[in-house]
């Protein structure tokens, strides 16, 4: 092994340390002087103004030739087209540091990756048209306390001022683009605007993503068809999309799942742009699209989920909780524990199977079962929609747990909202406001089997006229210490074709089980 090698994985080796940011990477940098490729002596400038990723790739290949090395950006401002990273090459960013995306044109151009390019929309086909990418690499790193501003980035489908659109020629539209990588480590930077996607990881294995903070104009981050990833200590503000997004979409080729995965310690929310790293967090008004800004499992899921971890993460001022398959995917074993979520403007969680079934012939409709939801509470009081988990006619959500989990809703629902009947929209877009107006104050679950609901609080700052929970097409339904809002006036059940239900510990409501309901309402 060259010493170039072994000092890139000493680096590697005291990144992943613990102790002090500041000391950490003083160690690193002292570990590792005679593998350096400092981006001045390659010719960048650092002033802002000049384009800078000539000599930052230059850099890099000549960390690549060695061997395996530590590209460092020194404190200054680097405006910059398409930067190409390499297998056993760390990019370090010194503090101070910006990678600064010049205006159009300039970047790669987007490769074609027909026949897929159907199946998604151009952001995810689409990968060198980056700030900084890479294709097939390993053992590659982009880590230390500098900044990505991707000041010149298009945000993809809508039109801005001064920015062509996102496939026009030399434009860019994501900060950082990794396709069929593996062993890779992002780490403590921060990202401001980064386009449609500050990261997407398109079948990355092996991915850690830690202490990043990303203050965007769309996605913050897509992690699409990857394995073995660790998401964690993150902040994500994205006002007008997803903040931490987990896909299966078509764009290899192929049906490849996303799996074996732990977003844990992170924080995602919908300010305005930019108030996270300012430190000024601003509450974005709302609109029909936003705020945003939470954790979400879809929309496009073709190979599906499965083995995923969401663990001790905060939401503030954006949507809630979304796992959707809808495009043929099997979605299973999940749990989302130990989350608190305030200021929810929808559903606190969405659970959604469909039949969009965006894809090559012959997709049929996919699985969605073994969810844990446990241990959230979610302070609502702007929120009037309830809770959802919606299948289709013969295609029911299967084993959900769902357990102590206190929810704050809005209320103030209507008689004539309770009587609302909700279509299916089966074939739609996956979004809990496609469904309209919903006849449930907490909880709305059609086409379900074997779920099991255990000290389920609802706390409501109005009085609402619908029930509490409404339940159509359910095999299966167990309550246990339920309790309704004291100030409801509807009932607290309404069942319809249910079967096997049963309620227990639920005062003053009392015991019960029945064994098939066709409509009924309980009070």
């Amino acid at each position: 092994m060259s010493t170039e090698r072994r000092n890139f994985l000493r680096l590697t080796a005291l990144g992943l340390a613990g102790g002090a940011l500041a000391a950490r990477y003083e160690a690193a940098m002292a570990a590792s002087a005679d593998a350096h490729f400092d981006i001045r002596s390659f010719g960048a400038s650092g002033d802002g103004k000049t384009i800078d990723s000539p000599a930052i790739n230059r850099a890099i290949a000549a960390a690549a030739a060695a061997g395996g090395g530590v590209v460092r950006a020194p404190a200054g401002t680097y405006a910059c087209y398409s930067i190409r990273l390499a297998s056993f090459v760390t990019l370090f960013l010194d503090p101070g540091s910006i990678i600064l995306a010049a205006a159009p044109p300039g970047y790669d151009a987007a490769e074609s990756n027909a026949p897929w390019e159907a199946y998604q929309d151009f952001g995810h086909n689409h990968w060198h048209n980056s700030l900084i990418w890479g294709e097939n690499l390993h053992d590659v790193a982009l880590v230390g306390p500098g900044r990505i501003w991707g000041r010149g980035l298009s945000r993809g489908e809508w039109a801005e001022a001064g920015l062509p659109p996102a496939d026009a020629p030399g434009a860019g539209d994501k900060a950082i683009a990794l396709k069929r990588c593996r062993n890779v480590i992002l780490r403590d930077f921060s990202i401001l605007a980064g386009g449609h996607f500050g990261i997407l990881a398109t079948g990355v294995d092996n991915l850690a993503i830690d202490g990043i903070s990303i203050d965007t104009n769309r996605d913050g981050m897509n992690i699409d068809a990857c394995r073995n990833v660790h998401v964690s200590n993150c902040s994500v503000n994205s006002p007008s999309d997803d903040g931490i997004c987990l896909k299966s979409s078509f764009a290899l080729g192929e049906a490849r799942a996303t799996e074996n995965v732990t977003i844990s310690g992170c924080h995602v929310t919908g300010y305005e742009l930019g108030t996270m790293l300012d430190g000024s967090f601003k509450r974005a008004a709302a609109t029909p699209r936003a705020p945003m800004g939470r954790i979400k499992l879809g929309t496009e899921s073709n190979g599906g989920f499965s083995n995923i971890s969401i663990s001790n993460c905060t939401f503030e001022s954006c949507r809630g909780f979304a796992l959707e398959t809808v495009d043929g995917g099997t979605v299973e074993d999940i749990s989302f524990t130990g989350v608190t979520m305030r200021d929810i403007r929808n559903a606190p969680f969405f659970l959604r199977l469909g039949a969009r079934l965006r894809g090559p012939p012959g997709i049929t409709v996919g699985t969605l079962r073994r969810i844990i939801i446990s241990d959230v509470v979610c302070d609502a009081p702007a929120n009037e929609m309830p809770a959802i988990i919606s299948g289709i006619p013969g295609h029911p959500i299967e084993d959900v747990t769902i357990s102590n989990v206190y929810l704050v809703q809005r209320g103030g629902g209507s008689a004539e909202r309770a009587a609302i009947d909700p279509p299916e929209e089966a074939k739609d877009y996956p979004e809990p406001s496609r469904f309209g107006p919903l006849p449930a104050q907490a909880l709305f679950v059609r086409h379900a089997r074997n779920l099991a609901i255990d000290h389920l609080e609802i706390a409501s700052t109005s009085p609402d006229a619908r029930p509490v929970c409404w339940l159509r097409d359910v095999e299966g339904a167990a309550f246990t210490r339920f309790k309704s809002p004291p100030n409801g006036s509807g009932a607290a059940f309404l069942l319809e074709d249910t079967h096997r239900f049963r309620l227990a510990a639920s005062p003053p409501l009392p015991d019960m089980t029945l064994d098939t309901v066709r409509q009924k309402a309980l009070p």
